[in-house]
């Protein structure tokens, strides 16, 4: 945007109100913007709250029905609230895996229960099968390998 022009008034008085409203609108500027950029952080930290309670709240009903919840929180929501792990079972052969929402190539704005139909068990892909997979819960981070023995 163009700088406004203001034309300058003819006697010294009025000059020198103009300078001084000018002034009060430049420091004006400056106070406003850090207040807004104040109030945007707050408001990021309160939608990550949000978003972290919402994935909490799909946990828990997820547990407690013990299926795939609708409606559950987007791959934006669960990654931006500390929930960046889905832990799935093969609904075949049973074997629980984590997949990491932040490298999946779906849109952020799909919903964790539309990746049940999605997500597919390698293990059994081997053998010429593809079962879908079975959603427990979202996690902040996986889980530990079992160690081989």
């Amino acid at each position: 945007m163009a700088p406004k022009h203001h034309p300058t008034p003819l006697s010294g008085s009025d000059r020198k109100a103009l300078g001084k409203e000018l002034g009060k609108a430049r420091a004006m500027t400056a106070i406003l913007g850090s207040q807004s950029a104040e109030a945007r952080a707050k408001g990021e930290a309160l939608i990550k709250q949000a978003d972290k309670l919402l994935c909490e709240s799909w946990n828990e009903k997820m547990w407690a029905d013990g299926g795939p919840v609708d409606p559950s929180p987007t791959i934006d929501q669960a990654v931006n609230g500390g929930y960046s792990w889905l832990e799935i079972e093969c609904s075949r052969c049973k074997t629980k895996r984590d997949v990491d929402l932040a490298a999946l190539r779906h849109p952020p704005t799909t919903s964790v229960h539309d990746l049940a139909s999605r997500l597919r068990c390698s293990k059994c892909a081997k053998a010429g099968r593809r079962p879908g997979a079975t959603l427990l819960q979202l996690t902040g981070r996986p889980r530990q390998a079992p160690p081989e023995t």
